[in-house]
């Protein structure tokens, strides 16, 4: 059998241009309508699920609301849960001043170098302490009682139940000095004496605390034995006679 080919070439690229034309034409209108497809789902998400979640959402905060509004006494009990959560931090953060009274049973020397305290202020912010007194056995007795602050050290347990043995006093300074009188007359030298104090000193975290010194002096976690002769008025200006 023999055929003959009656269409030329150039019409046979022309039939092959039109189907590769109508193939693209239908793929780029299926994606078109792919796309269309796309955004109209996207947007019924957008403006239709969206907002229905949003107004069942604020449905929910109104009606949670009125119920809120409705509850006696509302900020009084917001504010008693916002403290009760902060209460940890709170007593972690007392500081047990009681404790300046084993310091003083501790550090005070013994006669005849004892001294007598007539001012003492605790600075908190600065952690210092500053002690105005006086002593009837003048400079010999500062001296001691300077040196008996810088050799004392206190013995602690930590949060952990470790124990612990450091330094009470750092930056030890002697102010200002001048002789006077005391209640019974007595000649007195009057003094100032300000020291910086460890932060476990009057910490709620420091456990069975006990202050020692290197003579061996010795104070309980406690206000007992503390003397009532230790604390006296300041002594007077000494009148001097012409």
């Amino acid at each position: 059998m023999i055929e003959i080919n009656l269409i030329p070439d150039v019409k046979q690229e022309l039939l092959r241009a039109q189907r590769s034309r109508a193939t693209v034409i239908s793929m780029s209108i299926l994606i078109g309508i792919i796309s269309i497809a796309a955004v109209v789902i996207l947007a019924g998400y957008v403006f239709g699920v969206q907002a229905v979640r949003s107004s069942l959402a604020d449905s929910d905060i109104t009606k949670k609301s009125e119920e809120l509004s409705k509850v006696e006494d509302l900020s009084k009990t917001i504010t008693i849960q916002n403290q009760l959560t902060k209460i940890s931090d709170i007593h972690n953060s007392i500081k047990i001043d009681s404790r300046i009274f084993d310091v003083l049973r501790a550090i005070i020397p013994p006669t005849p170098n004892d001294v007598q305290i007539s001012t003492l202020a605790i600075d908190s912010d600065n952690s210092n302490i500053t002690i105005e007194g006086q002593a009837k056995n003048s400079y010999a007795a500062v001296e001691v009682f300077k040196k008996t602050l810088e050799g004392s050290k206190i013995n602690f347990k930590d949060s952990e139940g470790t124990d612990q043995v450091i330094d009470l006093a750092s930056n030890v300074v002697v102010g200002d000095t001048s002789y006077g009188e005391d209640s019974t007359g007595a000649k007195v030298l009057r003094f100032s004496i300000k020291f910086d104090y460890v932060p476990e000193l009057f910490a709620t975290s420091s456990k069975d605390l006990k202050v020692t010194i290197s003579n061996g002096g010795d104070a309980t976690d406690s206000y007992l034995g503390v003397p009532k002769s230790l604390f006296v008025d300041k002594a007077k200006d000494v009148q001097e006679v012409n």
